[in-house]
């Protein structure tokens, strides 16, 4: 399926809010199957837009994260090391 570049941003959007696929392809009105599928093929400007909001809001958690382990948050230190430890494990 072909989505339009206002769709795509919204998605992005969506995914950045961390709202499940059957909710965006509700308000989308697309199948859900659909757009699931399609976010699944990693090459699709779909799936990138999906990924990228998935990911933007993640990088705003652990900025929050990070600054309230450097504060002496307990939680926060142990999350920041497993974030270490994942991301050690992915070079």
């Amino acid at each position: 399926m072909t989505y339009s570049t206002l769709q795509l941003e919204q998605i992005e959007k969506m995914a950045a809010l961390y709202m499940t696929i059957t909710d965006m392809a509700v308000i989308l009105e697309i199948p859900t199957e659909k757009l699931r599928w399609d976010i699944s093929q990693k090459d699709t400007d779909v799936s990138k837009a999906y990924h990228k909001g998935k990911a933007s809001l993640k990088l705003a958690l652990r900025t929050q994260e990070t600054m309230l382990a450097k504060v002496g948050s307990p939680l926060a230190l142990e999350n920041c090391r497993k974030n270490l430890l994942d991301m050690e494990d992915d070079e």
